[in-house]
């Protein structure tokens, strides 16, 4: 059997644990949000840029075997929710990248910063067993400062049509709902997903200044692709988030690339 390797960033150092925070019950840890907590309400709890969270019990195990939460879709929202110190912080309410952030906070609380998966090679199809560190993952950087604090808006001038639309950042009840969309307008016509124009629609919050919601997703079925692929890729770049990509070569056909890891239950089995 060829020997794991592990995989590295060339010239990154090491992710320093989480800050350590100690009650009278139990251990827990203060993890800084890709986000800042920049673009939240100032006055809710994640707008402090920092979430608590108390490690992984046999009870978080029983959350993540439960066949009946799997099956709904909910598995790692209650997860978070058991796990999150700050009742007053809705998992749903956060974006994307803070929760992706959390859930590698709490697998390298549960099991060490190793994580073994296996990457099937893209070129040659040959499965690579590999051990991904996951404490050489940091967050991306971004000109916060640039922004108005407590302010989930942002302005981009598409390229084609030259409009102006203003967007914002998707929590995961933004997520729950494009997909609830999403699968609504399956059951009408199975020829067409309408992804792309239903992400559109949620994302976009005014169109040269105007919010009607009408006026945007009439806009939005009707966007110009150069327009549609500009903002796409405008908002994929300036979205804050931790890094969950790593090197990987293949160890047959020496492909090289950068992939990501996978979030999903067995992300937090050792062995999964």
């Amino acid at each position: 059997m060829s020997e794991i390797v592990p995989i590295t960033k060339p010239g990154s150092r090491p992710v320093p644990p989480p800050a350590m925070k100690q009650d009278n019950t139990f251990p827990s840890e203060v993890i800084s949000l890709p986000s800042k907590g920049w673009f939240y309400p100032e006055n809710t709890p994640l707008a402090t840029g920092q979430l608590e969270l108390k490690p992984m019990t046999a009870r978080e195990e029983d959350i993540l075997t439960s066949k009946n939460l799997i099956q709904k879709g909910v598995v790692l929202d209650k997860l978070l929710e058991s796990l999150i110190i700050e009742k007053a912080i809705n998992p749903n309410d956060m974006f994307n990248c803070d929760r992706n952030a959390a859930f590698v906070a709490i697998r390298r609380m549960a099991y060490g910063d190793d994580y073994k998966a296996s990457i099937s090679c893209p070129k040659c199809g040959v499965d690579n067993p590999l051990t991904i560190d996951l404490g050489k993952m940091d967050n991306k950087p971004f000109p916060f400062e640039t922004y108005p604090k407590g302010k989930n808006e942002f302005e981009f001038t598409l390229p084609v049509s030259k409009k102006a639309v203003t967007f914002r950042l998707l929590t995961k009840k933004d997520e729950d709902g494009i997909d609830a969309e999403l699968k609504a307008l399956q059951k009408v016509s199975t020829e067409v997903t309408s992804e792309i124009t239903t992400r559109l629609k949620s994302v976009i919050i005014a169109l040269d200044g105007n919010p009607d919601k009408v006026a945007i997703r009439r806009f939005a079925d009707e966007m110009r692709a150069g327009d549609s692929l500009a903002l796409r890729n405008h908002i994929r770049s300036m979205t804050p988030d931790i890094d969950m990509s790593f090197d990987f070569q293949c160890r047959s056909c020496g492909v090289e690339r950068r992939e990501d890891v996978p979030l999903g239950v067995s992300f937090f089995w050792p062995n999964g």
